[in-house]
This record gives structure tokens, sequence and C-alpha cells, in this order.
């Protein structure tokens, strides 16, 4: 068994070989827990869960921590703006824990929704806070720290790959763009502590050799999966949009603390986009799990729909494109639970679907082996293959429980069943068969007509 995997830090794919025989450490970064998480977020959060399963499904044994981000998210990426709990707190008028709380809650019952795991661990940011200020003691003492009126920062001049991860021309940014350091010596120097402005304006704040303040975003994420997973390990997972800022930053965090890069993979999913463009409030698009089952659908479908293209692709969202996957991933178990287990695996199809999920996650090959061995009328063995592969889906494929016909089929089933009563049979021939192309047969009784997979 060989499982390949793409490295963001090398840019190509390589053969995945664990720090452990036999086991894997995993840090996968978590939300911001200001709101509701959208499904551009859960796409993220759906692809760590499928090498998380893919990993497990190859024997190894998995621990995996994804932080919650609970203090020290600013609104701007350039350590400025307001902390984005504090911001939420203030507009609800409640206090920063019960946000926070109450927005994981959310997020954690949108996890049993789209079936993925949970974590190890989940690590909180505000209960690390002397473990992050004993980190900046080390940076420190190390000489990559410098204090401004504002906080402490990271010198990023100091470590010399800096931009490696993202490709950034870190000098060009450094010499080109004309912007008000303020207080900072480069560009991309970061915040590692931040100074309260005023004692008590926040509701967290916390004293520290350096005065009162709070810590940085990025320091947390080194903290913890540095504390849990130790000074080398496997992978960390993440959105695309944390390489440029947020992983770049942390990467520079570790090799300073530890003097060497910490993670060996880092793994990075793709955006949802929407009408071309990254899903956003602006753009349209943002829904939360929550809305799309008001809107009728089942979560499921969802976790099918980003099945069908691979995680380091974007993934074009409309609400039609969403139907037609639940489309799809009913029509499959409607034909599934019309086939009977022989007892048997193919074993044929499971290693073709082994050969795809190892070959750096491609779920849309590992879908269309499924497809391919549904349709084989000659293949045995396929309910048991359907066990194991669902493993890694994580879909129900083989639960019990009625699925609805699509809407379109109904339809044309109805037009048949008008077409027959007017005695219109050659209209009601070419229905039927529109009907059996899109996988359905229609049998005709004295009680009525009866939808089944074809």
């Amino acid at each position: 068994m060989v499982i390949k995997l793409y490295n963001t830090l090398s840019r190509k794919k390589e053969v995945f070989k664990p720090i452990k025989k036999g086991q894997v450490g995993i840090y996968t970064c978590g939300p911001t827990v200001y709101s509701y998480q959208h499904i551009g977020n859960l796409r993220s959060y759906i692809f760590a869960d499928i090498l998380k399963k893919v990993l497990e499904y190859g024997g190894y044994r998995v621990k995996q921590i994804i932080n919650v981000t609970d203090v020290g998210h600013l609104t701007s990426d350039a350590d400025a703006g307001e902390d984005k709990i504090e911001k939420a707190a203030e507009k609800e008028g409640k206090k920063t824990k019960d946000i926070a709380r109450y927005y994981w809650k959310i997020f954690k019952d949108d996890f049993v929704k789209l079936n993925i795991s949970e974590p190890s661990v989940w690590t909180w940011a505000s209960k690390y806070i002397q473990d992050q200020i004993d980190f900046i003691k080390v940076l420190d003492k190390k000489g990559f720290v410098y204090k401004t009126s504002d906080g402490l920062y990271f010198d990023t001049s100091k470590i010399k790959d800096y931009g490696k991860m993202a490709n950034l021309d870190v000098e060009g940014l450094r010499a080109g763009k004309r912007v008000d350091l303020k207080e900072k010596k480069n560009i991309t120097d970061f915040a590692l502590w931040k100074f309260s402005e005023k004692a008590g304006i926040r509701q967290q704040e916390w004293d520290s050799p350096w005065g009162l303040g709070f810590p940085g975003w990025h320091l947390e994420c080194s903290v913890m999966s540095i504390k849990h997973l130790g000074e080398r390990f496997d992978i960390h997972t993440g959105g695309l949009d944390h390489v440029p800022v947020h992983h770049s930053n942390e990467r520079a965090q570790n090799i300073a603390y530890a003097g060497h890069s910490v993670v060996n993979y880092w793994i990075h999913g793709a955006f949802l986009v929407f009408k071309g463009e990254k899903i956003s409030k602006s753009k349209g698009g943002l829904y939360t799990v929550s809305e799309l089952e008001d809107k009728g659908f089942n979560s499921l479908s969802f976790r099918y729909l980003c099945f069908n293209v691979h995680y380091r692709s974007p993934l074009n969202f409309s609400l039609k494109a969403l139907k037609g996957a639940e489309d799809g991933y009913e029509r499959l178990k409607n034909i599934l639970a019309d086939i009977e287990d022989d007892g048997s695996v193919n074993k044929e199809y499971l290693s073709k679907f082994e050969k795809c999920i190892f070959d750096d996650l491609d779920m849309p090959g590992a879908l269309s082996v499924l497809w391919n061995m549904i349709r084989d009328k000659k293949a045995s063995g396929k309910i048991g293959a359907v066990k194991e592969m669902d493993k890694v889906f994580g879909l129900d494929l083989l639960k019990k429980e009625k699925v609805k016909v699509p809407e379109v089929v109904e339809k044309l089933v109805k037009k048949r069943e008008e077409a027959r009563k007017s005695g219109d049979w050659n209209k009601a021939d070419q229905l039927r068969e529109e009907i059996k192309e899109m996988g359905y047969a229609v049998e005709d009784s004295p009680s009525g007509s009866k939808i089944k997979p074809n």
C-alpha cells in the first residue's frame, strides 16, 4: 500500500511516510467561532475528513487535533481591527465564552449532519494562554521578537525561506509595497502578543511579562499542534486561503522555536466558488448546512457534491448543482437498496477504488469506480465492496431508509400516467424511455404506477 499526497511546501505529490510506523498525527485548522460556518468552510473539513478516513482505511491509527479559535483573530490579517469574538459578543450583548460555545455547538452539529468524524482532541486557544506566553519567551530568547507600542512582533526577515510555502517574493514585497508599516520592521512581520489599549475594555485579556493583552492568531496553532503532536508531526491541513499568511507565519514560528519545520506534509483544499468567484457574503452562495436543509436538501447531498471535484480544484456551487448531486445520490441509494448481498466482496472494483483514494484522495475517480461497479451487470460482491468503500465515502450508502425519487422523475411519471389515460400510448412509451435513461423503471399495476431503480 502506497499513499501519495500533494505537499503544498514542495508543490508535488509525495509518497506518504509517517514519522512513527502505523501512526499519523494531523493538525487541522479549526473555526473562529464568532458566527455560523458556511458550506465553503465546511468543504475544507470534508476534505480533512476524507484524508483521515483514507489513512484509517489504509491501516493507520490517526490522532487528529482541531483547534477552536475563541480569541485573537482580528478582522484584518495585518494585525489590525477588532477581535472577531469580542465584536460578536458586543453586537449580541453576550459574554465571549457564550458566543464561542454557541457557534461551536452548531459547528459540531454540522459535523454530525455531514458525517465528519470528530477529532481526537478539540483545543481552545483561550485554554492555552500560558503555553503561548512560554512559546513567545523561547522565540524572544532566540532573537526573533521585537516590541512596539501595540505589541510583540515576529521578525520574519530572520527566516531565510519565509515565503517558500506561498511562493512569495518576500524581498519584492518588502521593497515594493509603499505602506505605512508604523513600527513594524517588515511588511510580513506579524503579532505574537497584542497589548490591550486600556484595561477592562476587552472581555478576554491576560497578564504577561510584557503587559496586559492577548495572543496573536497565528501563535495558537503552533503552540497547540506541538503541545499535542510533538515537535515533529506528519500532516497539517487547511484551506488554500491560509497559505500566504496564517500557515506561512505558523511555519516561521515553528522553525524559530524548534529549529526545523515541524510539519512534514502541508495539505490544502481549494475554495468553494459561486459564479466563478470564491464564495462570500458579498458575492452570494453563502449557505449554512441548516439553510440547505430548510430548502429541502439532504445534508449528505453536499458531501456527495464535494466528491465530484478533486479537493485541490475549485468547486463551483449553485443550488442547481446541489440538486443534481442530490438526484445522483438518491438514485445511487435507490439502486443499492435493490441489490441483494451475496456475501462476497468484489475485489476487482475495490482494488480500483483503493488505487484512486490512495492517489492524493482522488474522490471523483473513486465515485466513478463505484458507479461503474453498480452498472456492471456481471459483477458480484457489490454490497460487500460498497461496505468497504463507504468507510471512506461516509455517505450511509447502505443505511435503510426511504429515499425520495427525484422530482423531475416524478413529474415524468405523472405525465406518462396522463398520456396513458388519454390513450396516447406512443407518448407513454416515449416517457417510459426518458425515465429509464434517468435510471428508473416504471411498473404498471391496477393500483397505479410504481417507480424503482433501473
